[in-house]
């Protein structure tokens, strides 16, 4: 196996490795004479890491770790734990060497773990730590198959030992409670893993056989469990480079996982059904607001004012935009709604019902795609589907042609909403809350007090030709919930 390949095996099972040794996994190499770099680290699941965050890539010095370079020049190779200090607070370390194909170290593994975790696994039977070093070794060789399969796992998951002979050696406190769930409520230690009328005894003849991790979720009884299954094998000394030897190695056993999924598959269940029918509000929220939005069409045609067509015909398209809304979250109720989806909607659905066929007048969105919250993407419509509606009615009464454009921008923590048209401008002295026309007025209230953000009506920049409406709020949601980070 080259160098380079048995590297990156190693790095594929170091995520098993942390979560079984219940430790943060540095995989160092030489990046000079006095230096080294981590090519690989790994956090544990089942319990907090030593590192906040991932030092991939950080670089040490002799100075700083010259243990780690002690390390790619030791020899003989003893296992021992020391004391080191990470962030001012006192760790075990254990570190174990790479061997490459010449016979040289190549890497080499730190184990950093608390010293309260660590006392932890002392504390555990010898069966279990023979079992972990066995792994540890297994997978600095590189003969760990299908790790990268497996799931991760848990503080609360149950360990058992089964060593080459299927016997049981090892069971974990929260294995035994689970194992006693089942009708088994005396020790399992000492017995043959063919005599449990469990799913055990096929998935663990299966993982000795091909010499790689399983995992596999099944029921027994009422209850749920997750089992993973990683073979481990073993290697005599040799005095040959006084390190393990280069021969074939045998298995040694088995380390089982196992994690009682019953309550996370029905709160899991639950939540689909939930979403299901939550979605299927939406449906048909959705479907009400067009039946109503239909009626209102339907009487503004019967209508013989043209003031009240106009009015019911505003009223429709204020209806149609929250419509949009409700489409989008009956596809997916807990996702962030994509504004710029939802403007080419109401610019649609605008071009359909409003615009005069007599009229050439042409519509664009361009800029960027934020996404907000449902409560927040429904006022968000309102506000762009008012000033759209705006722009046509005021902006192209002697005009038969023209452009509306709409710009999104995701600014990070703030969203802009520029709608402008190159039609008339304003005229001399114009004030939103006195002047404005009834749709204005709903823009203002609904950018100062719902998206507590501001609305300013402005004249284009050509020669005082068009009007420009700027819209600029804060990503957060609606009704005080604060902290809220949409995706960009």
């Amino acid at each position: 196996m080259k160098d380079d390949a048995l590297l990156e095996r190693i790095r594929a099972a170091m995520p098993v490795l942390a979560d079984l040794s219940r430790a943060d996994l540095l995989l160092f190499r030489r990046s000079g004479a006095e230096r080294a770099v981590v090519v690989a680290h790994a956090r544990p699941h089942s319990l907090s890491p030593v590192y906040a965050e991932s030092q991939t890539g950080c670089e040490v010095t002799a100075a700083e770790r010259p243990d780690v370079l002690r390390a790619f020049h030791a020899r003989p190779w003893r296992r021992r734990v020391h004391s080191e200090t990470v962030n001012r607070a006192p760790i075990a370390r254990e570190l174990l060497p790479v061997y490459g194909s010449n016979g040289l170290v190549i890497a080499v593994l730190a184990i950093d773990t608390s010293w309260l975790a660590h006392e932890r696994q002392l504390r555990r039977s010898r069966a279990f730590r023979a079992a972990l070093q066995r792994l540890q070794e297994t997978v600095l060789r590189g003969e760990l198959e299908g790790a990268e399969h497996l799931s991760p796992f848990g503080e609360h998951d149950g360990i058992v030992v089964v060593d080459s002979e299927l016997r049981i050696r090892y069971v974990s406190g929260i294995a035994a409670n689970l194992y006693r769930r089942l009708g088994y409520p005396q020790s399992l230690v000492g017995r043959h893993i063919s005599t449990l009328e469990t799913r055990d005894y096929a998935l663990i003849a299966a993982s000795l056989r091909e010499q790689r991790c399983l995992e596999e979720q099944g029921t027994e009884h009422e209850f749920t469990w997750i089992r993973k299954t990683i073979p481990f094998r073993s290697r005599d000394y040799r005095p040959v480079f006084r390190r393990l030897a280069r021969g074939d190695s045998r298995p040694a056993g088995v380390l089982i996982a196992i994690h009682d999924a019953t309550e996370a598959l029905r709160r899991e269940q639950e939540l689909r059904i939930k979403s299901a029918m939550i979605q299927e509000i939406h449906h048909r929220v959705k479907n009400n607001l067009q039946t109503i939005a239909s009626l209102l069409r339907l009487q503004a045609r019967r209508s013989g004012d043209p003031t009240v067509s106009h009015i019911l015909g505003e009223s429709v398209n204020r209806i149609l935009s929250v419509a949009v809304v409700h489409e989008f979250l009956s596809q997916n109720e807990t996702a962030a709604i994509s504004i710029r989806e939802m403007s080419q909607r109401i610019l649609s659905q605008t071009v359909a019902g409003v615009l005069d066929p007599g009229k050439e007048i042409a519509f664009r969105l361009q800029g960027g795609n934020p996404h907000l919250p449902a409560q927040q993407a429904t006022v968000c419509a309102l506000v762009i589907n008012e000033l759209v509606q705006n722009a046509l009615e005021h902006g192209y009464d002697h005009r038969d042609k023209g452009l509306i454009t709409v710009t999104l921008k995701d600014e990070g923590e703030r969203v802009t909403v520029l709608v402008e048209d190159d039609g008339e401008g304003l005229p001399e002295g114009f004030n939103v809350a006195t002047d404005g026309s009834l749709g204005l007025r709903i823009v203002h209230t609904l950018v100062e007090e719902d998206l507590k953000g501001r609305f300013v009506l402005e004249s284009g920049t050509s020669e005082g030709a068009g009007v420009r409406a700027v819209v600029s709020f804060p990503k957060s949601t609606v009704g005080g919930e604060e902290g809220w980070n949409a995706r960009g």
